[in-house]
């Protein structure tokens, strides 16, 4: 007992000359840039207030119903996603495993022995003991290991929503791509009928000697081009389905969807036509800069990541103080020395041991400075990743920007082409105009109407990329 006491007394001694730092919890202390979105004028005028799209749940922000199933879908299905679920459940079964630490171990270690000495009868004995093993965290070591499981799990939980926040991006664009591929093969087909009607008329001109061969030739290849667009439109669409059921970790299947402008983003008060209202700029609210750190995952990833480097810290550091170890059995027993004893009897024993590292090889003073360098890292790392978030908040919205300026000269464009292709043909009729006229007037047309189409989507993408940027998608 009374070396029990020393152990204890030296412990004291050492809590008062350490005091406990070694038990400081994490406090951030990292910040980051206060202008992470930029300085831009659009940036500007939507930061504000305490409200953010990015607080929209993905339900919200995505009102057409068949893309709600379908990242239903994609969420209880997606194999990545299944996978970040896992790694979740590892590290909180680690996190338990380390809260265990500071229970005593029990054992049951059951013993006998035979022993007979020159030939005389043999001597049976036995032990029949309890034993307990209790580990005093007197200087922090359990307890920052146990902090730092903690922060592992926060980690994977973080990665598990950045990998969800993924796929319902991934999922919406690739749905709304169908949606514009589809748009785009609904101009196709009615360019291939309107180009079947001119090369007809070019043909009648030609059959009547009003028009050359090479007039109907060239009329013929242009229609052709257009039904190789066709062709390869329909490949992109199942391509993209294709895709899709990938992400659904099924086979190859045809995808429900709307067509496009039905349903809108996330603005149901929205004026304008159908395209500008998916993406107008004023509907678009940021929020404040301290809005994207809590809402976005990966942020919070890199915050938890400086928390369990720190506590890592502090563990490295406890490996300098003494390991202190209580323990005991208690059982039966027939071995009494060089006595053996019939029947046995109770026996208890109890054990008190510290260890305090003198020389490790250098061992502990390592641990601790690569611990410490590998904080330093994190710490530079988290700032990086808050500039990096705020840079793709600003690219987003630059994107919103120009497809929404680009948006009224598509629109415009393709109604003057129209005009000028519907007159072209009148004056090819009459006699007035040449084929190639109508050519160029039929080919910019359909330019215009293609690229109206994916600069629609391009609009769309860059919304759903601002929304993820800030955080959205997560929950």
């Amino acid at each position: 007992m009374k070396r029990l006491s020393n152990i204890f007394v030296a412990v004291a001694v050492s809590l008062l000359l350490t005091g406990c730092g070694i038990y400081k919890k994490y406090e951030q202390k990292t910040t980051a840039p206060a202008d992470a979105f930029g300085v831009s004028q659009d940036i500007q005028q939507s930061v504000g207030g305490d409200t953010s799209i990015a607080q929209m749940s993905w339900r919200e922000f995505f009102t057409d119903p068949l893309l709600q199933q379908l990242i239903e879908q994609v969420l209880a299905n997606n194999t990545d996603l299944n996978s970040a679920r896992i790694t979740v459940d590892k590290a909180a079964a680690s996190l338990k495993a380390a809260k265990m630490a500071y229970l005593p171990s029990l054992f049951f270690s059951p013993q006998g022995t035979i022993a007979s000495f020159d030939g005389n009868r043999a001597t049976k004995s036995y032990d029949l003991p309890l034993q307990l093993s209790v580990d005093i965290d007197a200087f922090g070591s359990i307890t920052n290991k146990k902090r730092a499981a903690k922060a592992v799990l926060l980690q994977a939980q973080m990665q598990q929503e950045a990998v969800r926040a993924n796929l319902i991006s991934i999922t919406a664009q690739q749905y709304f791509m169908l949606q514009v591929l589809d748009c785009q093969l609904d101009i196709l087909l009615m360019t291939d009928s309107l180009w079947k009607a001119s090369l007809d008329t070019e043909k009648s001109l030609w059959e009547n000697g009003k028009a050359y061969s090479t007039a109907v030739n060239q009329m013929e290849a242009s229609y052709l081009n257009i039904k190789e667009q066709i062709v390869d439109t329909r490949r992109n669409i199942r391509s993209v389905e294709n895709s899709i059921s990938q992400l659904l970790a099924t086979t190859p299947q045809h995808i429900n969807r709307q067509k496009w402008g039905t349903t809108l983003l996330h603005h149901a008060d929205a004026v304008g036509d159908a395209g500008e209202r998916m993406f107008d700029t004023k509907y678009l609210k940021l929020g404040v800069p301290a809005m994207m750190l809590e809402n976005r995952p990966d942020i919070r990833m890199a915050n938890h990541a400086m928390e369990e480097a720190f506590y890592n810290t502090q563990a490295a550091r406890s490996a300098f103080y003494p390991g202190i170890t209580l323990g005991g059995s208690a059982g039966w027993t027939n071995s009494a020395g060089g006595i053996i004893l019939d029947p046995g009897k109770l026996l208890l024993t109890a054990i008190g041991s510290l260890t305090q590292p003198i020389f490790a090889r250098g061992r502990l003073i390592a641990n601790k400075k690569i611990a410490q360098l590998t904080e330093e890292d994190l710490q530079k790392k988290y700032v990086q990743t808050v500039i990096n978030a705020g840079n793709q908040v600003n690219e987003a919205m630059a994107d919103c920007m120009a497809a929404r300026e680009k948006h009224q000269y598509y629109t415009r464009q393709v109604e003057v082409l129209h005009e000028a292709y519907t007159g072209t043909h009148k004056l090819m009729d009459n006699g007035k105009a040449s084929y190639i006229e109508v050519l160029r007037a039929q080919e910019s047309l359909l330019d215009a109407q293609l690229g109206e189409a994916m600069n629609m989507y391009d609009a769309t993408e860059a919304v759903i990329a601002l929304y993820i940027a800030l955080g959205g998608g997560s929950k």
